[in-house]
């Protein structure tokens, strides 16, 4: 016979009763406000706003915080790793997160110039933001021993979404995501891409144009 409370059994049979969370559950949730108070306390970010919610696995290392500009409201979900692979000379900051950003989970931002995500920005899980690439000119040296390129600068601005599996990577120059446009899933951007637009496929291709679909069909034409 059945060890179980016979008020347990009834609940589980029961379609209608609500199902509880896992109570440990609440550990990582735990850690991860400790964590949040410790990189807010600790940390000697450029400035971290109000509201800043860091899960307990994010890696953005103590070194590079005061390179780290971070606003209010912003989200950094499991496993996201923010990076600044070399040190700048100055103490302008060189990673951004504007109000409202949120950064899905397992995101990986590497930063050597400059990114800059504005107002609520929302990355997806597993996008890429890299403003450099890996050099591998030099045929007669090991890739993993010829460094990174000199790369460029990337903004992304107010309202943007980045879809799943994303990579926004700039090579050279300035790289800007115009406000409120869409990178669909897995899209592969290298180049700037005007506001209200929606991105796709790899290379990353403008498929539609958001304002225009919002204008009266005589208006359109």
């Amino acid at each position: 016979m059945s060890s179980m409370p016979e008020a347990m059994r009834h609940v589980m049979r029961d379609p209608r009763s609500k199902t509880l969370e896992d109570p440990l559950s609440l550990v990582t949730r735990l850690a991860s406000r400790f964590r949040t108070l410790w990189m807010s306390w600790t940390y000697p970010f450029a400035s971290v706003g109000g509201e800043f919610r860091a899960h307990y696995t994010c890696d953005l290392r103590r070194s590079i915080a005061p390179y780290v500009r971070i606003g209010d409201s912003v989200r950094l979900d499991r496993d996201v790793w923010v990076n600044i692979p070399v040190l700048p000379g100055t103490n302008e900051p060189v990673i951004v997160f504007d109000e409202g950003c949120k950064v899905g989970k397992r995101c990986m931002i590497s930063a050597k110039n400059r990114i800059h995500f504005e107002r609520n920005v929302v990355l997806a899980p597993s996008v890429l933001v890299m403003d450099h690439n890996h050099a591998f000119e030099n045929v007669n040296v090991p890739i993993k021993s010829q460094g990174i390129t000199p790369g460029g600068t990337i903004r992304i601005e107010e309202g943007c979404r980045v879809g799943f599996g994303a990579a926004i990577v700039c090579g050279k120059g300035e790289l800007v995501i115009g406000k409120n446009s869409v990178i669909g899933p897995n899209a592969v951007v290298s180049r700037s891409v005007p506001p209200n637009s929606v991105v796709a496929g790899n290379p990353g291709q403008l498929v539609n144009d958001l304002l225009v679909n919002d204008l009266p069909a005589a208006d359109a034409r």
